[in-house]
């Protein structure tokens, strides 16, 4: 079924909401995460006339911009969800600054009430310019319906462009209603004050490329922001690697920019990362910084980080630039496009593939590889929580899989013992730290990927944020597994509780499949039921109680669960 309209010419007439639909689809649209309420049931009133576009019901507004974030960060489109007024926006203020700041390409649409009744205090009224004005790139009110489409419009280019991150747009009720002109966004002009620019100057390229050529200890460090940019920005991020064999490490939202397997990995930098990247970010002369900032995730210390190098910092947002700690050469730009410069200036160096002048830093390196930081003891008795993902690890990593998180020591588990090849895999959020983030996100990605591996590595306290999410993966057919690492506490809170629910029983409540493993013996099989089950799957793995991040001396009835 087709909407009850068609555009034959730019200024068409429809409601409010016809154009809503219309907007969605001209931007590309075909899947929207939302919650119905009074003020947008206008626009629900025209999806179910519709098939171009399928809703998806989720639970609560919290799940439906997670599971908007989880669809765009897999695919690259801009994620779309959809509220209604008062408290169906202040649900989703959570979700908006986690997609603020992790740069994330967001378009919230929200209901609100009549104009006339703005500012009266009304039944489900908020100020939801004013509330989302710090957590969004843009928002804007809509007054006129015959200005929606073109805010709209404007709405997906925003967030979208440049640096992503989300655009609210605010939709009183009597605008869904009325009828106006709609405008397609080819006859919309953008807004003069936004207009983003990803070139950069050559100089500064030039200069990077003098100090790399003459650096003996580099050092490249990638962030989000190389995957953000586009599969053509981790491809010549690939391409530079192998003509310079600079050594590469990470952010936390960088892991899969550069492949795990190659040799010039170092594993993630920061504060849970390896000691061979640490060392070589401390100690290295030249560090080339692409899409990262350097925070506290990355350099406990800034004042002490790495003081004896030369700093070349890529970011396409100049706010980024200089802000934590100060670099030598500061290039605002896409990641891609510089990147791109940067191999090509490279390749017309006399005696570019020369790597003579890194062998003792190498040799160096290979002496911190040796430490093996990520090592801990195993037991026959216990599962121990690296032990998990390192088997979850090597039993998915040939199939076409997507691994989500929620927040706490079971992401960072999950960082340091699961190795990605490919971008846009890895699905957590960095820069909030969002407790319940993994299920709707990796509901978001499913949807997305409806023949992928979906799952979500979650802890026994933070999965229950946002259990209620269960519920609708059961009944959109989106077979995510949520795979638990039981460890019986709050994690890095370090509050006891033991009220766990019996997640087996919680999972064949909501229609899933429930399965509990307590020994490393049965580990794998309880893996393989779970990737082979093709429904929505709550995994208990009952790991060592209170495992730390270094090791213990663990028992058996230090079991969890």
């Amino acid at each position: 079924m087709r909407s009850r309209h068609s555009i034959d010419t730019p200024r068409a007439q429809m409601t409010g909401a016809e154009i809503v639909l219309q907007a969605l689809r001209d931007n590309g649209v075909t899947h929207i995460f939302g919650y119905p309420g009074a003020a947008v049931l206008p626009i629900y009133d025209e999806l179910f006339q519709q098939e171009d576009i399928r809703h998806i019901l989720v639970r609560h507004e919290q799940g439906a911009g997670h599971a908007a974030e989880g669809y765009a960060r897999s695919t690259g489109k801009v994620g779309v969800m959809l509220v209604t007024s008062g408290p169906g926006v202040t649900n989703a203020i959570t979700p908006l600054q986690n997609a603020l700041m992790d740069s994330v390409p967001l378009v919230c649409l929200a209901g609100q009430v009549p104009t006339t009744l703005i500012g009266s205090d009304a039944f489900q009224e908020c100020d939801t310019v004013g509330i989302t004005r710090a957590c969004t790139k843009h928002n804007r009110l809509v007054g006129d319906v015959n200005d929606l489409a073109a805010v709209i419009h404007e709405a997906f280019r925003i967030a979208g462009s440049g640096r992503p991150g989300p655009v609210l747009v605010d939709m009183p009720k009597d605008v869904l209603f009325a009828s106006g002109h709609y405008m397609p966004p080819e006859a919309v002009a953008p807004r003069p004050s936004y207009q983003p620019d990803g070139c950069c100057a050559i100089g500064e390229i030039e200069a990077a490329i003098a100090l790399m050529a003459a650096a003996r200890r580099p050092v490249i460090c990638v962030g989000g922001g190389v995957i953000n940019s586009g599969p053509e920005a981790v491809k010549r991020l690939r391409e530079l690697t192998d003509l310079t064999g600079f050594p590469v490490t990470s952010t936390l939202m960088g892991l899969g920019a550069y492949p795990a397997s190659s040799p010039n990995w170092l594993k993630m930098a920061g504060l849970h990362g390896s000691h061979e990247a640490n060392m070589a970010m401390q100690d290295c002369d030249l560090m080339l910084c692409i899409g990262a900032r350097f925070d506290g995730g990355l350099a406990a210390s800034v004042d002490g980080f790495s003081p004896h190098s030369r700093k070349i910092q890529i970011d396409i947002d100049s706010a980024s630039l200089n802000r934590a700690s100060r670099a030598d050469i500061g290039i605002r730009g896409d990641a891609g496009g510089v990147l791109a410069e940067l191999v090509r200036l490279w390749r017309a160096l006399p005696r570019a593939s020369d790597r003579a002048r890194l062998a003792a830093w190498w040799r160096m390196i290979e002496e911190w590889r040796a430490r093996r930081s990520f090592s801990y003891a195993t037991r026959e008795d216990v599962i121990m929580p690296q032990y998990a993902i390192e088997r979850l690890y090597e039993l998915t990593k040939d199939r076409d899989t997507y691994i989500t998180t929620e927040v706490g020591r079971h992401q960072i588990w999950a960082a340091q013992h699961y190795d990605f090849e490919q971008p846009n895999r890895w699905i957590i959020s960095g820069g909030l730290g969002t407790v319940g983030y993994g299920l709707p996100a990796a509901l978001g990605v499913q949807i997305a990927n409806p023949g992928s591996l979906v799952i979500d590595i979650a802890g026994d306290a933070s999965v229950q944020m946002t259990m209620k999410e269960m519920s609708a993966a059961v009944q959109h057919n989106a077979p995510i597994k949520i795979f638990i690492l039981n460890g019986g506490d709050e994690g890095t809170a370090r509050q006891r509780h033991h009220a766990n629910p019996d997640f087996v029983k919680l999972a064949e409540a909501y229609g899933g499949h429930g399965i509990r493993c307590k020994w490393p013996a049965e580990l794998d099989d309880a893996i393989l039921e779970m990737i082979a089950v093709n429904r929505p799957v709550l995994f208990d793995c009952c790991v060592a109680d209170s495992a730390h991040w270094h090791d213990a001396p663990w028992h058996s009835d230090q079991l969890s669960c």
